[in-house]
């Protein structure tokens, strides 16, 4: 029997936090260990190969601490590392344990959203770049239609702490303005960002009347209980003592006073030196 311990939850940066903190709301009793690489954050912009040894250096690290799940709380790493760390890696390093990412559970659902069949993705460049939400939006949904607007300066605004300023009111219209003139019949869009569901006030303000605003963190939330349900295997490998780690790959104080902006309450961090994790492949 393997021994049971926490559910990871992991990504580049801060946005993961609004992710857990929706998953804590729905599965409180539940061990976790979230893990942000801050100090090689943002990985929007960075190759495929790139954000692939990144996250697998993170999920080894998760399953050092004795993780049997780890989810990907970054759109950017479910995007261009999950399926390779799921179909490669795992079968090699840990074949019992799993690693799970935020694009698939949305994709099932985001159909039953919209009237028009039509919707928008607004994402950073690795996400849209990758063509994942197109790809596994078309598996449930034939019929939908998805526009997708890369939004590069989104995250930099939040973690500058920037996100209510008249700046950010800017790139939201801009970059809004751009998504609508792909798909004007446009009627949900999903915030493919765990970052942006701190924009979403300005976000309503700037589009359509009746246009709904999807954010990912209870989707998640939702899909992550009912896969423990259907996983027995797994969710016994989960402890259940309600704790909360939370460490950081870069300062812990910058880190701390970001994660209360994310996570709703203050947490207190531990640093992660991964230069000491080597990737077993």
């Amino acid at each position: 029997m393997q021994k049971a311990g926490p559910i990871g939850v992991f990504d580049s940066g801060y946005g993961g936090l609004t992710v857990l903190k929706e998953i804590i709301t729905q599965l409180p009793e539940y061990d976790y260990i979230y893990l942000g690489d801050n100090a090689r954050s943002p990985y929007g912009n960075r190759s495929f190969e790139t954000v692939y040894h990144y996250t697998l250096e993170c999920v080894q690290w998760f399953f050092e601490q004795g993780c049997s799940l780890v989810i990907l709380a970054c759109n950017t790493a479910s995007a261009k590392a999950l399926r390779t760390i799921q179909q490669n890696d795992l079968p090699v390093i840990a074949p019992a344990k799993r690693v799970l990412g935020v694009i698939r559970p949305t994709a099932e659902i985001i159909g039953h959203f919209s009237e028009t069949k039509s919707v928008g993705i607004l994402a950073t460049n690795g996400t849209v770049s990758s063509n994942s939400y197109p790809m596994e939006i078309a598996k449930f949904f034939p019929g939908l239609k998805v526009y997708q607007e890369a939004c590069p300066l989104w995250v930099p605004l939040i973690e500058c702490d920037e996100y209510k300023s008249h700046g950010a009111d800017y790139f939201v219209k801009k970059n809004l303005h751009q998504l609508f003139e792909k798909g004007e019949d446009i009627d949900v869009i999903l915030l493919g960002c765990t970052h942006f569901p701190l924009l979403k006030d300005k976000i309503e303000e700037y589009v359509p009347v009746g246009v709904k605003i999807i954010s990912q963190g209870e989707i998640v939330a939702q899909s992550l209980a009912d896969y423990l349900k259907r996983h027995p295997e797994i969710e016994s490998c989960c402890s259940k003592k309600g704790q909360r780690l939370f460490f950081t790959t870069d300062s812990t104080e910058d880190f701390d006073n970001h994660a209360t902006i994310f996570y709703g309450e203050m947490v207190r961090s531990d640093h992660v030196d991964l230069e000491a994790i080597k990737p077993a492949l």
